[in-house]
């Protein structure tokens, strides 16, 4: 019944219809794997930690580094990866570079990972 305390069915039968499905509906292999290393991403405290201050407001590097107590070198190391995963976007002003969340996706992405933790 159980193998490795994970719980397989009693007999062998498989659904073809739904096999099928799934099959029919699967993403392309390297799209799989761009939400894989999507998922990378998030994968890192430092950078959860920097999105979530951005969820709350735009900032430059000088800002982010006060805010998070790390220096300016390793925010923008952060902050490349977040910028090439296409996760912050940039804009200038003068001299400072300004950094916010670059879409809404990011945004609800991180809503819904803090909601489904705290359920």
């Amino acid at each position: 019944m159980a193998v490795n305390d994970v719980e397989c069915c009693d007999d062998i039968h498989v659904h073809e219809e739904l096999v099928q499905r799934v099959h029919e509906n699967m993403p392309e292999e390297d799209k799989l794997y761009d939400l894989a290393e999507l998922f990378k991403v998030f994968g890192d405290s430092t950078r959860i930690r920097m999105l979530f201050v951005l969820f709350e407001a735009e900032m430059c590097v000088c800002d982010l580094a006060q805010a998070l107590n790390m220096t300016q070198s390793a925010i923008s190391h952060q902050l490349k990866v977040l910028k090439q995963s296409k996760l912050v976007s940039s804009r200038r002003e003068g001299k400072q570079v300004f950094y916010s969340l670059a879409d809404g996706h990011v945004r609800t992405i991180i809503a819904q990972g803090m909601e489904h933790i705290e359920e």
